[in-house]
């Protein structure tokens, strides 16, 4: 599969998909990489790797509709297949989630349907999972739909939390769980059929 992967920031989990990708251990391969923060690192990494690198924010449209156009146009363009979001801080348009549908995947740092939702990214997750005292959260890969961290669920894998845990040490253990997780649905997708039931990914 042609892959396009949309992130915002450092890009570690582009980087992890990358070296999985280099490896053998996925077939599919990166064919795009869009971000909406012109500085974000995730664009460094794609021109490393040789893989078009583009920075497309609404706020260069005048229009929505001119977004959504410029956006569905160079998905066309590099002919992708699916779509993953890794640390990407936007919302999808809808009209790009109703082509693609079942063809956007989101990964989230903590176990949905906990955790989740408007306003639960990046460490304010981790330190609502301290604050909440349970012991157990993790890492969620997810179809998208048009709502926050709602689409079917593909995976989760779980991640303890620890007595000692600071909301920092909890994210760096939740993030090396991301690394191997997000990869992992991937080749769950390229390689088996699937059914979605509600909000469950079910593979024959």
């Amino acid at each position: 599969m042609n892959l396009c992967v949309l992130a915002s920031g450092r890009g570690s989990n582009l980087n992890s998909i990358i070296n999985f990708q280099k490896k053998g251990k996925i077939r599919s391969k990166v064919a795009l990489v869009i971000s909406n923060n012109s500085s974000s690192n995730a664009l460094n990494i794609a021109r490393k790797n040789q893989i078009p690198a583009v920075h497309l924010s609404q706020k260069k449209f005048d229009s929505g509709p001119g977004f959504v156009n410029a956006f569905l146009e160079i998905l066309q363009k590099h002919q992708i297949e699916l779509i993953v979001l890794a640390g990407y801080m936007k919302m999808v348009p809808p009209e790009v989630i109703s082509v693609f549908k079942n063809r956007i995947i989101n990964i989230h740092p903590a176990l949905i349907p906990s955790f989740c939702g408007q306003g639960f990214y990046g460490m304010k997750v981790h330190e609502a999972v301290i604050e909440s005292g349970v012991k157990l959260t993790g890492v969620t890969v997810h179809f998208v739909d048009e709502a926050y961290d709602h689409g079917p669920i593909i995976l989760q894998t779980p991640v303890k939390v620890k007595d000692d845990d600071t909301p920092e040490s909890l994210q760096k253990r939740v993030l090396k769980s991301e690394h191997r997780s997000l990869p992992e649905a991937i080749k769950l997708l390229e390689s088996k059929k699937f059914t979605v039931v509600g909000r469950k990914v079910v593979f024959n």
